[in-house]
């Protein structure tokens, strides 16, 4: 697949005409890297295609409120990330439903997970990610696994540089205290 360019992207969707063209471009272009981002945060493959449709769908219903300042990876993960951390939300109001899963914990998830291709040590840097408060767990991930520069985690999040510098700081220091007491 040959990547279009943020610029011409913004210009098929601006025009009615080529707005559908250009919408599916979109998300060939970056369903993969949004998956990453928000299995990530929500740890099961099922919930992370449930949120993927739900953010292109969002995606799609908001175009006309797309002025294009931001690049459309921006304003995806935008949409991504919130959609995934209003999904742990009500996760925590429901009850566990897969009683399988429900005394395990996430690195034992993921572990039983068909999808999880990582190892015992990914699993639990992910549990360990999974216990950080909400703004960490989400700066730490789009800095650490996405490579993400805190100019573009601040337009994602609302939140400023600084803010999140820190946060990214606090994360790493419980993360390496977590591993640290398990040596």
């Amino acid at each position: 697949m040959a990547i279009v360019s943020d610029q011409q992207l913004k210009l098929l969707l601006a025009d009615t005409k080529t707005q559908r063209k250009g919408f599916e471009l979109m998300v060939r272009q970056f369903s993969e890297q949004l998956y990453w981002q928000i299995r990530r945060i929500v740890m099961t493959h099922e919930d992370t295609n449930d949120i993927l449709q739900n953010t292109f769908l969002k995606a799609w219903n908001g175009l006309e409120s797309f002025h294009g300042d931001a690049k459309l990876l921006t304003w995806l993960s935008r949409i991504a990330v919130n959609e995934s951390l209003d999904f742990i939300r009500k996760q925590k109001v429901k009850p566990t439903v897969d009683a399988d899963f429900a005394d395990l914990g996430v690195a034992q998830q993921l572990m039983a997970d068909d999808y999880f291709d990582g190892d015992a040590t990914e699993a639990q840097l992910r549990e360990v990610i999974a216990q950080l408060p909400e703004v960490q767990r989400t700066v730490f991930m789009l800095r650490y696994y996405d490579e993400m520069k805190y100019s573009e985690i601040s337009r994602i999040t609302g939140t400023s540089e600084g803010a999140l510098k820190a946060s990214y700081h606090i994360a790493v220091k419980k993360i390496s205290e977590f591993f640290r007491s398990r040596d």
